[in-house]
This record gives structure tokens, sequence and C-alpha cells, in this order.
């Protein structure tokens, strides 16, 4: 069985190898790109969810939150005790800004001082953080220039933006290209795959041979993976060696749940492959795959932002996890149960696509 394997793997290396770039034909993906724009990406900011840490307690904090509560632009507010909750919040994007009051802001600020606020936000999301400081400025900036003593009295606020201290839009695109590509190239490798037997006359060569429908979506399987693990390698290192991208998190790590997510993806271009007659049908598949997988992974805009049915959708979309992985690996150092509580999902659906591309392709031998 290895040694057949082997066969079809080096046969597939050599197909992908010299395969000439094939035409695509677009009909039904403008349609659907076209729902998907009007619904999904959007550039406005808003729905963000806050953490609160007010140490103070004070009318005057409070009253400053409450400016928060009433503007139109913040959703979800979480109160928490310390530090840790604000960091756990942050972390897990529970809150995409935190707002801390010192204990003494309310004396301060009735003495003619400085009353201190920090606004913490997400540098992971470059376009979030930088729009959602700039409302919480202009709130806080409002609300100062109302006190009586306002030439003496001022509240001194700090952002601070953590995992992309200095918002480099770059390295937010950096790592989202990264998964992206990836899955752009294993999604039209495996597409191609069964379509390009057929087309070629070869699919009965497979059928007579030795090899049963197991080992043969395996060597499909191996071949296209192993391209793009390699590119997706050279990928991030040009990232982080050339552009000096930050590489914070476990290399093993990367590199397994980069394993997950491109198997769940291998299985929908096998699934699209299965149901393909022609390369060209297959390539319309994947792109009609890859086009709304991509909206619906967060990368132009937050999923929190979209409608909630398009929030459930995302649900079955492996490149959202795979995003989540990859920027959070890339910028904070993702622990373990962080990537794996991303990484199950995406076996979870490499178990249900490569099932059902075994189960397409045995029903077309039969």
């Amino acid at each position: 069985m290895i040694k057949r394997i082997a066969a079809l793997v080096k046969k597939e290396f050599l197909i992908i190898w010299r395969d000439p770039k094939s035409r695509m034909l677009i009909v039904l993906p403008p349609l659907m790109q076209l729902f998907i724009f009007a619904y999904a990406m959007t550039m406005e900011i808003k729905n963000i969810d806050v953490a609160v840490l007010d140490r103070c307690n004070s009318y005057e904090s409070r009253e400053l939150i409450s400016r928060f509560q009433n503007s139109k632009w913040f959703r979800k507010f979480t109160f928490v005790n310390n530090e840790k909750e604000v960091k756990e919040n942050i972390e897990t994007q529970k809150a995409q800004i935190a707002l801390e009051i010192n204990s003494d802001f309310s004396s301060n600020i009735k003495r003619g001082k400085s009353a201190d606020v920090q606004v913490i936000t997400d540098g992971r999301q470059t376009n979030t953080a930088a729009i959602a400081g700039s409302y919480a400025a202009n709130i806080i900036s409002e609300y100062s220039g109302e006190f009586e003593k306002g030439k003496k009295s001022r509240i001194d606020m700090r952002i601070r933006s953590w995992y992309n201290p200095n918002l480099e839009y770059l390295y937010y695109t950096l790592a989202s290209l990264v998964v992206l590509l990836a899955m752009v190239i294993t999604l039209l490798l495996t597409s191609m795959s069964i379509a390009r037997e057929r087309e070629l006359g070869t699919f009965d060569q497979l059928i007579v041979s030795p090899c049963t429908p197991f080992e043969i979506l395996l060597g499909k399987t191996i071949a296209p993976m192993g391209v793009a693990m390699c590119l997706s390698a050279f990928m991030a290192l040009i990232a982080v060696f050339y552009f000096k991208m930050p590489f914070r998190g476990s290399i093993l790590l990367y590199f397994i749940s980069t394993i997950a997510a491109l198997l769940s993806i291998t299985g929908v271009g096998l699934f699209i492959s299965a149901i393909s007659k022609t390369q060209q049908q297959a390539i319309l598949g994947a792109f009609t795959f890859q086009t709304p997988a991509s909206l619906l992974s967060g990368f132009i805009s937050p999923i929190e932002d979209m409608p909630k049915v398009f929030q459930y959708i995302t649900l079955i979309d492996p490149l959202r996890y795979y995003m989540i992985i990859g920027k959070g690996i890339f910028f904070k150092g993702m622990e373990f149960w962080d990537v794996a509580a991303n990484t199950i999902p995406l076996i979870i659906i490499a178990l249900i696509t490569l099932g059902g591309a075994m189960w397409l392709f045995k029903r077309q031998l039969d």
C-alpha cells in the first residue's frame, strides 16, 4: 500500500509541476460576491465591545462611562475587577478596547489636576484599533471640556495598542495574506486533481488500478498538502526575515494548526473536484468557495459587525479559525489551549469534508 500511495504522490507532484494554467469561467461568483460584499464587507467600525476597569467608582467616573454607553459606536460593556481580567477580555477578543480609570480620578478633577484614563486597544485589528481609539478620545475630550475648572483641570488620556504597538498595518496584512494564500494554493491544487484525470482521460486507469479509493484520495491529498506547506513556510519566513514582522508564538503550534487548516481546505477542494467534470468547472468551484470564505473570515471587516446570519455562517468557515490562529501566534504568542480551541473546529471540518469527498468518490466508482 505504501508503494502504491508513494507512486500516486509522485505522479501528483509531476502533474502539479507540469500542469499549465487553466482559464477561468465566471458566472456564479460575481453574483455571490455582490451579495456578500453588500452585507459582510464594511469599513465602518461599530458594535465595539468594551471592558471597563473603574477603580474610582465615583460620580465623575460613572458619568464618563455613561458617555460611552450612550454612544452609538459601543455595544457591550463588561465591568472587570483587575488587570488580569482586562487582559483576558482583550486576548479572547471579548472586547475590542478596554477603559481603565484610576482610583484618584475624581479627586484629581476636583483639585484641578490631571486625571488619568487609559484606553487599551487590540492592535491585531489595526483599523479597528485606530478608529475605536479615536472614538474614545473624542468622548473623553468632550467630557473634559465640560468641567467648570476646565482651564486647570483636564483628563490625561493614554492610548496603548497591545500586540501591535505601532499599529503597523503591513504586519496585519502580511499575517492575513500568509493564511489567505495558503488557502488559495491548497484549494486550487486539490480542486483540479480528480477533474484533471477526467479531462485527460486517465480517470478510468485509476479505477482499474490496484489502488483503493482511500489510497487514491490519500495520494491526491499528500502532494497538494506538501506543496502548500512548503509555500506557507516560505511565505512566513519572508514575512519574518524580510519584512521584519515579529513572530512571538510557537513554531510547532503554528505548523500543527496549519496542517489542520490545510486538511480542512483540502477536503473542500477534493469535494469540488469530485463533482467537477473539467478543470474549468473545478477552478470555478474553487473561486466560488474562496471569495465568500475570505470575506467571512474577518480579514476585511470584523465578524462582530456582520449581520447575525452571516456570523453563524462563519462558524463553518475554516478560514475564520485559521485567521485567528495565524494572527494570534504571530502577534501575541497564542498559547496551547487557545490554539487548540481554534484547531479542533478545523479538525472537525476536515473530517466532514474529507469524509464527504470519500463518499462521493466511492459513489462515482460504483
